[in-house]
């Protein structure tokens, strides 16, 4: 199934996984989906969009924690900074099992930590939001998909 557009997903991984949908039609990616879900929900989201558009006609843009080198914070970051850059391993290997067409982002390379009316202006998103949502967005918003 050949469509004009790609469909572009933005993971921001972590316990609350930032998942963000924009539709990329030549001119870079528009916002559909920003929210928040469980790791299991974004997978079975991203098998939907598989079953509805192609699998060729999808790329993950997933934030790669495992990159990360600097964090602050005592003990309990360290632990969750360990739980971060394995979830993006799971990622990672989960991509791979199915076949699809993904790329890992260095964190560094991402608008990440963008406050609520910061995104609301920049993105033109009204919806509500959480800092893993923005985040997650923000890997797809204007890009535009290189297959």
């Amino acid at each position: 199934m050949k469509l004009n557009h790609k469909i572009l997903i933005g993971i921001d991984t972590g316990v609350n996984t930032g998942f963000a949908v924009a539709i990329d039609v030549g001119n870079g990616g528009d916002l559909q989906k920003v929210e928040s879900v469980s790791i299991t929900q974004a997978m079975a989201n991203i098998n939907e969009l598989v079953i509805e558009h192609g699998k060729e006609n999808i790329k993950l843009y997933i934030e790669d924690a495992r990159l990360r080198t600097w964090f602050t914070g005592g003990r309990e970051k360290a632990q969750g900074v360990g739980s971060v850059k394995r979830d993006a391993q799971i990622w990672e290997s989960w991509c791979k099992e199915q076949d699809l067409n993904y790329i890992m982002i260095h964190p560094k390379a991402n608008a990440t930590k963008t406050k609520a009316d910061v995104f609301k202006k920049r993105t033109g998103w009204l919806g509500r939001t959480n800092e893993h949502a923005r985040d997650a967005a923000m890997l797809v918003f204007r890009r535009i998909a290189k297959h």
